[in-house]
C-alpha cells in the first residue's frame, strides 16, 4: 500500500464573496492510497481565515502521512487533532480505499440514483443586482429553500431584499435562512434579529463571533429567529462539546466536516446534540466534487429530513467532472454520468 498527496487550486466561477473577503481561489489537497489496481481519494478542503489548520506545517503533515500510509487510520489519527480538514481527507480516502467502489463510500438508495437530497440554494453576497439575479435563478431551478449571506451589504439594503422576496414568495413557498458569519455586533445582534423577524425567517447561523457563550446564550433566549450555530464548533474541545450546547442552547448546530475533524468527529457532535434536544443540518465546505461526494453519501444515511447545506459543485470552473447534478432543489447521483480520474492519473505517474 502507497500514498501521495497533491494540491489542487480550485477556481471560481464568479468570484464569490462572504463577510471574510471575495473568494476568487480555493486549496484543496488529495490523498490518494494506492495498491495495484485498487486506489481510494480523500480531499482535504482549507478556507482561508476560516479552516483552524497550521498552515506552516500543513504539507509537511501531509507528506507524513502518506509516508506512513500503512500504518492505518486509526493510528495516524492520533496526531492529527490540530489538522481537522487532513483527518477528513485521511478518514475518506480509507473509507474510498476499503469499498468494493472507490467513489461509492456509503452504498445506498442515494447512490443508485433511486432517492435524492434536498437541499438549500445558495446566495452568494455582492452587489444588490447580483444577489436578486441568484435569487431568481434558484428558484426558477425549483429550490423552496434559499440561505442567503448577510453581512456585507448595508444592513438597511439586505433587509429590503429579503424584504421584497417575501413580496413574492410566502414562507409556505420558500423557506429563507440567512448566514451572518459572525458579522453582527453582540450590541446590534437582538435589533438586527427582530428586524429580520418581520420576514418569516427560518434560522440565522451564527450572528455573532465565536467563544462568548454567555452572549450566544442570551441571543438564543430571546431572538425571535432560532439560531444555528457553525463556527462556534470549529476549534472546540471534546470535553467542551457538552458544556457549550447546554449553555447556549441553540436551536440547530451545522456540522461541516471538513472543519470539525472528519465524518466520525461530525458524527460525536450529532449524538451529544441528540442528547440535547438540539436539531443539525451538514454542508459542505466549499470542497470540490471528491469531498462533497463523501458528505452527501454520509449526510444520506443519517435519515435527516433537513434540507442540507451540499450545492458546492457547480461554483468552480475546474471541479472534478462527477455523477452529480442538482434537480429541483434535490442533489442527486445520476449514475449516467462517470467521474472523471484524469487529474489523480497525472499524478499518480508523476509522484509514484
Amino acid at each position: 500500500m502507497k500514498a501521495f498527496c497533491f494540491k489542487h487550486l480550485l477556481n471560481f466561477h464568479n468570484p464569490s464573496g462572504t463577510s471574510r473577503g471575495i473568494l476568487k481561489q480555493k486549496e484543496s489537497w488529495f490523498i490518494v492510497i494506492v495498491q495495484g489496481d485498487k486506489f481510494g481519494i480523500g480531499e482535504c478542503s482549507l478556507i482561508k481565515g476560516l479552516s483552524p489548520d497550521p498552515e506552516e506545517s500543513y504539507e509537511q503533515t501531509l507528506k507524513k502521512v502518506c509516508e506512513n500510509i500503512s500504518d492505518g487510520y486509526e493510528t495516524l489519527s492520533l496526531e492529527l487533532n490540530y489538522f481537522p480538514s487532513i483527518l477528513f481527507g485521511l478518514e475518506t480516502a480509507f473509507r474510498s480505499f476499503e469499498s468494493s467502489n472507490p467513489m461509492v463510500l456509503f452504498p445506498s438508495d442515494f447512490t443508485k440514483n433511486k432517492d435524492s437530497i434536498p437541499i438549500n440554494g445558495l446566495i452568494w453576497m455582492g452587489q444588490k443586482s447580483f444577489m436578486i439575479s441568484q435569487i431568481k435563478e434558484k428558484i426558477d431551478a425549483g429550490f423552496d429553500c434559499i440561505k442567503i449571506k448577510i453581512g456585507s451589504l448595508n444592513f438597511i439594503t439586505e433587509l429590503e431584499l429579503i424584504k421584497n422576496i417575501r413580496k413574492e414568495y410566502s414562507s409556505k413557498n420558500l423557506e429563507i435562512r440567512v448566514d451572518a458569519n459572525c458579522a453582527f455586533t453582540f450590541s446590534k445582534a437582538l435589533e438586527k434579529l427582530k428586524k429580520l423577524s418581520d420576514f418569516s425567517i427560518h434560522s440565522i447561523e451564527q450572528p455573532i463571533q465565536t467563544r462568548q457563550w454567555e452572549k450566544m446564550a442570551f441571543l438564543c433566549e430571546k431572538s425571535p429567529i432560532a439560531i444555528a450555530l457553525d463556527e462556534e464548533l470549529i476549534n472546540t474541545e471534546e470535553d467542551e462539546k457538552e458544556k457549550m450546547l447546554k449553555t447556549i442552547n441553540p436551536a440547530y448546530i451545522i456540522l461541516k466536516p471538513s472543519l470539525v475533524g472528519g465524518l466520525k468527529k461530525s458524527e460525536d457532535w450529532i449524538n451529544v446534540a441528540a442528547n440535547n434536544n438540539v436539531k443539525w443540518w451538514a454542508t459542505s465546505a466549499l470542497e470540490s466534487n471528491i469531498g462533497l461526494n463523501a458528505i452527501s453519501q454520509w449526510v444520506y444515511g443519517k435519515s435527516t429530513n433537513m434540507k442540507q447545506g451540499l450545492g458546492t459543485g457547480k461554483l468552480f470552473s475546474n471541479n472534478i467532472l462527477s455523477p452529480y447534478i442538482i434537480e429541483e432543489g434535490h442533489l442527486k447521483y445520476f449514475t449516467n454520468n462517470k467521474w472523471d480520474f484524469s487529474l489523480f492519473d497525472q499524478q499518480k505517474k508523476l509522484l509514484l
